[in-house]
């Protein structure tokens, strides 16, 4: 459903969750009462004490280092939060993530999701390294925290191949934990002839079949199928959401969060960032509904179509459950 490539989808924090994997038990936590900086925590221990984060949670972080890097990983609560829960092992949790390469030199920037249009969800699973978890478990939605992932968070095997001198320093701030990941609630038939939902009901996947001889609709069609009943979505929000897509009339999928595990994705809506009939046919839908989309050509991916599966003449038809919105 994107009009262009979001390959960051918090990239930078998650291709190194990756290569980190579930990482070492090397781990200092730092939490205690606010001080004068806004960092919670007196005197601490650990690289993250060696470092002075400026910035309201919400908004993009600076971060002042000193030139002796710490190649050891730490994290430290900056603010608590005070939003829900702190997320548990296996949730997901939508974060803005501000990361840095801290080698005492340049300590470059190397990606912030402030810089790409919003928070992205994760899912805290043995792929995000264990010193972020840790302080993902002590954080609640408006809440920040630091820290500093070094080479001891990575597995054994793969420490003797980390670049010396250096350590990757993360401020987090959790935005949400989402209560649900599907649109529950009674489903009614969506009334478009040619396309057929089922809904199993609880957290299973639902069924969507376009296999028809029926003529595709030459405009955008929006159906609600389960009417959520929280606040209604709006331009420029980030939204999370479980979605499949198939081709009208073949029945072939080309894409769906829910032969991926049924792991909801994240994305900005009403700005240009997915394809129009997403952007026109989602803001304004109820948080917690199920939608039925029919896409035309010129809403969709256009003439050029998309991928070996999309042509520039098929209409595209999507189910999607809007779980989220921030």
């Amino acid at each position: 459903m994107r009009r262009r490539s979001m390959a960051v989808l918090a990239a930078v924090p998650l291709m190194f969750a990756a290569a980190c994997g579930s990482g070492g038990d090397a781990a200092t936590s730092t939490t205690g009462a606010t001080g004068a900086t806004g960092a919670s925590g007196s005197a601490s221990s650990g690289g993250v004490s060696e470092l002075q984060v400026t910035g309201a949670a919400g908004a993009k972080p600076t971060v002042a280092f000193p030139s002796k890097v710490v190649e050891t990983s730490s994290f430290k609560v900056l603010t608590p939060g005070t939003s829900g829960e702190t997320p548990k092992t296996g949730a997901s949790v939508v974060a803005n993530f501000t990361v840095f390469t801290w080698d005492g030199k340049e300590n470059k920037l190397a990606g912030s999701t402030y810089d790409e249009g919003g928070p992205q969800v994760i899912t805290l699973n043995e792929q995000v390294p264990e010193i972020l978890r840790k302080g993902f478990a002590e954080t609640k939605g408006g809440g920040r925290f630091m820290s500093v992932v070094a080479k001891d968070a990575l597995p054994k095997e793969q420490q003797a191949q980390a670049p010396p001198g250096q350590s990757q320093v993360f401020v987090v701030d959790v935005v949400g934990v989402p209560a649900e990941k599907v649109a529950k609630g009674d489903a009614t038939d969506p009334g478009l002839k040619g396309v057929k939902v089922e809904n199993p009901g609880g957290e299973a996947a639902p069924k969507l079949t376009t296999k028809t001889k029926e003529k595709a609709p030459k405009e955008l069609v929006v159906k609600t199928v389960i009417k959520g009943t929280g606040p209604k979505v709006t331009s420029g929000q980030s939204i999370l959401v479980q979605y499949a897509g198939k081709i009208w009339g073949s029945d072939v999928e080309f894409d769906s969060s829910w032969s991926r595990g049924a792991q909801p994705i994240m994305f900005q809506i009403g700005t240009g960032k997915v394809i129009k009939g997403w952007d026109q046919g989602l803001v304004g839908v109820p948080v917690g509904s199920r939608v039925l989309l029919s896409i035309p050509p010129d809403l969709g991916y256009g003439k050029a179509g998309s991928g070996e599966k999309i042509k520039g003449t098929d209409t595209l038809v999507f189910l999607v459950d809007v779980v989220a919105a921030y």
